[in-house]
C-alpha cells in the first residue's frame, strides 16, 4: 500500500487496530495485555485485541539487516533491523503486536488521553505511529535497554487523525521481556512517560497507568476472592487481569502454566458479536496473542476459530543473508485453519510498507 501525501498536513496514518472503536456517540474501546511471572525464568505475556471489523491482521516474519525509515518525510529517523522479528500486521500496515528473537515482545493499545509532541522541521527525526512498536522489536533485546534508549527521545511520534473520523489515533506501547521486566510508554500532554517496573504486569486503556494504578490500589483492599469488577471497561479489566495473572498456581510445568495464562486473558476478552444498547459500537475481542518467553514460543487464537497455533521462533531463520520475509495469511476476520506448530506454513512475501510518508 503506498503512503499517501497532501499539502495541508503531514499524512493521514490508517487506523491502528490498536483497540480503537469507529465513531459512536458513546465511544468504548478495550484491549488487555499481562505478563505472568513463574518459576525457573518462566516468563509468559499475553494481549486481546479487541476491534469491531476486521482488521485484516497477518503474521510476518521479519529478518535483521532490513533498513528502515519513520515514513515521515524528509526529516526521518533512519535505522537497520538488529533483531529479527515475527509481528501481527494491522492492514498490513503496522506492527500492532510483536515479539522478537531476543524474547521481547512490544503490544499497542488504545489510550485516549495520547498527546504526542508537536512535529516539525526542527524536531528530533518523526516515526509513524505504524511502526512504533516494531522500532523497539528491531534495536532492543531487554526491556530495560529500551528503556535506556527511549528515555533519551531519539524520535518524534507522528500521528494525524483516524481516516473518516475527527479524532486522533492515539495509543500507549507496552514491553516485556524474558526477566519478566516490564515498561509502559505513554504520551501525556505532549511528553513522553515512561513506567518501568517488573510490577507493572497488566495495561489496558483509558485512564492514564498511573491512574489506572491508583484505581486497582481499591481493589486490592477488598481481595479478588471477595468481589472482582465484571464489566468490560478497562478499569474493570485491569482490576481483574491484576489479581488473576498472580493468582494462577506458579507451575513449574510450562505447558499448564500456559493453559493458566490463556484462562486469565479470556476472562479479560469481550464476547464476540457483543452488542448492547447503552454502548452500540463496543469492540469485540477479535484475537489473542500469547508469548511464551522462555520457549520462545508464539501462540494466536482467533475468535472465530477453535485452534489455536503458534510458531516456534527458534525454528526461524532471522540471518541477514539467508533469512527471508515470511506471510502467514490468515484470512479474512482471521478465519484460518491453522492448528498447532505453525511455523513451516509461512510462505515469502515482499515485506509490507509502513503507511506515512517516504524518507
Amino acid at each position: 500500500m503506498r503512503a499517501t501525501t497532501r499539502t495541508s498536513r503531514l499524512f493521514r496514518v490508517i487506523l491502528l487496530p490498536a483497540c480503537l472503536l469507529a465513531a459512536a456517540i458513546v465511544p468504548a474501546d478495550a484491549c488487555t495485555r499481562l505478563v505472568y511471572i513463574g518459576p525457573d525464568g518462566n516468563v509468559i505475556t499475553a494481549r486481546s485485541m479487541d476491534w469491531k471489523s476486521d482488521i485484516i491482521s497477518n503474521l510476518w516474519v521479519l529478518p535483521r539487516g532490513i533498513a528502515r525509515s519513520g515514513q515521515a518525510g524528509p526529516n526521518s529517523i533512519k535505522w537497520t533491523a538488529k533483531y529479527g522479528s515475527v509481528v501481527v500486521s494491522g492492514y498490513d500496515v503496522s506492527t500492532t503486536d510483536g515479539v522478537n528473537e531476543a524474547g521481547l515482545n512490544a503490544n499497542l493499545l488504545w489510550l485516549a488521553e495520547s498527546e504526542y509532541p508537536a512535529f516539525g522541521a526542527r524536531s528530533k527525526p518523526g516515526l509513524t505511529i505504524a511502526a512504533w512498536a516494531q522500532y523497539v522489536l528491531d534495536n532492543y533485546a531487554t526491556v530495560a535497554e529500551a528503556v535506556d534508549a527511549l528515555r533519551k527521545e531519539p524520535f518524534t511520534i507522528v500521528t494525524d487523525n483516524v481516516p473518516g473520523e475527527n479524532r486522533l489515533t492515539t495509543v500507549h506501547l507496552s514491553i516485556s521481556d524474558a526477566g519478566g521486566d516490564s515498561a509502559i510508554v505513554e504520551y501525556v500532554g505532549g511528553k513522553q512517560i515512561i513506567h518501568h517496573s517488573r510490577s507493572y504486569q497488566v495495561m489496558t486503556n483509558s485512564p492514564t497507568f498511573d491512574q489506572q494504578l491508583a484505581l486497582n490500589s481499591y481493589w486490592q483492599t477488598i481481595g479478588g476472592t471477595v468481589m472482582l469488577p465484571g464489566t468490560n471497561r478497562a478499569a474493570d479489566r485491569f482490576a481483574r487481569a491484576s489479581f488473576y495473572v498472580n493468582a494462577i498456581p506458579k507451575d513449574e510445568n510450562p505447558d499448564r502454566a500456559l493453559a493458566s495464562v490463556f484462562s486469565v486473558i479470556r476472562n479479560v476478552s469481550v464476547p464476540y458479536g457483543l452488542n448492547t444498547p447503552e454502548e452500540p459500537n463496543i469492540s469485540s475481542t477479535r484475537w489473542r496473542t500469547v508469548f511464551d518467553h522462555k520457549r520462545k514460543l508464539y501462540f494466536f487464537e482467533s475468535a472465530l476459530t477453535p485452534n489455536t497455533f503458534w510458531v516456534d521462533l527458534k525454528a526461524l531463520d532471522f540471518s541477514e543473508k539467508t533469512g527471508r520475509v515470511k506471510m502467514l495469511d490468515l484470512g479474512p476476520d482471521q478465519n484460518h485453519t491453522f492448528s498447532g506448530d505453525a511455523t513451516g506454513n509461512f510462505r515469502e512475501r515482499a515485506p509490507f510498507q509502513f503507511l506515512g510518508l517516504s524518507g
